[in-house]
């Protein structure tokens, strides 16, 4: 086959289930130091992160992506070893081959190419990736961010290779992604017969109420091409398994996904507000997954758009939809950021596959982007 195709089912074949590397960073860091990449281990936790340097000043790209998969299921599910790669019918099948070591193997294949055809090239380009998408993401680009703002590393621009498109490759430039806020509420109640309910307190009735509120509010009516904030309540439990038994405590989970109107202090702020002004004894854990971010109009945004009208034929819709990626912890140490990568109509799913046509099509697209913008006119 070829260069990306081979890398592509070497990556898939190690069975990196988050936040397990199983050994794909290695790899690709022996492939890139061999072409005069700098590479840097970062290793946190039980996280692994790569961070692979060409160049010596100038403006920074940097191709972002992840090593670590979601696990697979029951392998009985599968039409084929998820952790085999298999073609079949035109397609390359595997856990990962679309989210995202096909994107990950293209990347590397440009790299090598662009260094090989420009040793001399202005700016630097490099290539980040960590273990821990899937995951928590706590130890991943998160933390590496947070050592780049230390060390006052900069980057200008940064292309995600998450699997973006709808139905054909590069149908589809993401500009921006919502913030995520989790939250964990616990209402607390008094345990009790249901026969005597003034013994009691049910924490079920008394957040109904607050819950509702909640989950009716019109947030905003959206902030450009970014949908309107939505907050869902993802699951409820109480009770003790007895239908006589009113419940001393209720958990509720809930998440927003919000656009630049919001920052995530201020939504638990206003949520926080509606507990209260119902009246209920609670406690709430808030987990902060990562504020908004969108890329405006400049170099990068209108590279990435020439680039895929070319290889799709028509202009790329631009989208700020879908879920989070770790384009959100790179955004705010000032980069603009967009999210290029092949269909991701199977991710996460039983038989995930990508179309080979459209791997031994995505190093010449990610190449085209880096010439284009660290590359003279």
């Amino acid at each position: 086959m070829s260069d990306v195709f081979d890398l592509t089912c070497e990556l898939i074949a190690r069975p990196s289930i988050t936040p397990d590397d199983a050994g794909c960073q290695g790899l690709i860091a022996r492939r890139l130091e061999a072409r005069g990449f700098r590479c840097e281990a970062l290793r946190f936790g039980a996280v692994d992160n790569l961070w692979a340097v060409h160049g010596e000043s100038g403006p920074t790209l940097v191709l972002l992506g992840h090593t670590d998969v979601v696990p697979p299921g029951p392998r009985e599910a599968w039409s084929s070893d998820p952790f085999v790669p298999q073609v079949r019918d035109g397609l390359l099948y595997g856990r990962g081959a679309a989210d995202m070591k096909g994107s990950v193997a293209a990347f590397v294949v440009a790299l090598e190419r662009f260094v090989v055809a420009h040793p001399g090239h202005t700016g630097r380009v490099a290539l980040l990736l960590t273990s821990d998408e899937e995951g928590d993401a706590i130890d991943g680009v998160r933390r590496v961010a947070e050592m780049f703002r230390q060390r006052g590393e900069r980057i200008d621009w940064c292309v995600t290779g998450e699997p973006s498109s709808k139905a054909t490759l590069g149908d589809l430039l993401r500009v921006g992604r919502r913030g995520t806020l989790s939250a964990t509420l616990t209402v607390h109640g008094i345990q009790g017969h249901v026969a005597y309910p003034e013994k009691a307190r049910n924490p079920i009735h008394k957040a109904l109420p607050a819950l509702a509120e909640l989950a009716a509010r019109r947030w905003d009516e959206g902030y450009e091409s970014f949908p309107p904030t939505s907050l869902q309540i993802s699951n409820v439990h109480a009770g003790t398994g007895a239908n006589n038994v009113i419940p001393g405590e209720l958990q509720v989970l809930f998440n927003l996904r919000f656009n630049p109107h919001w920052s995530a202090p201020r939504l638990e702020q206003e949520c926080e507000a509606v507990l209260r002004a119902h009246g209920l004894d609670y406690a709430i854990h808030w987990h902060r997954g990562g504020e908004p971010f969108y890329t405006p109009e400049g170099p990068l945004r209108a590279a990435a758009r020439e680039v895929l009208a070319a290889f799709a034929g028509s202009a790329p819709d631009e989208s700020t939809g879908g879920g989070t990626s770790d384009a959100r912890f790179i955004a705010p140490l000032g980069a603009h950021c967009v999210e290029i990568g092949p269909v991701n109509a199977s991710i996460h799913k039983v038989d995930e596959h990508v179309r080979v046509a459209d791997l031994e099509r995505l190093p010449a697209l990610y190449l085209a982007l880096i010439e284009r913008l660290l590359l003279p006119s």
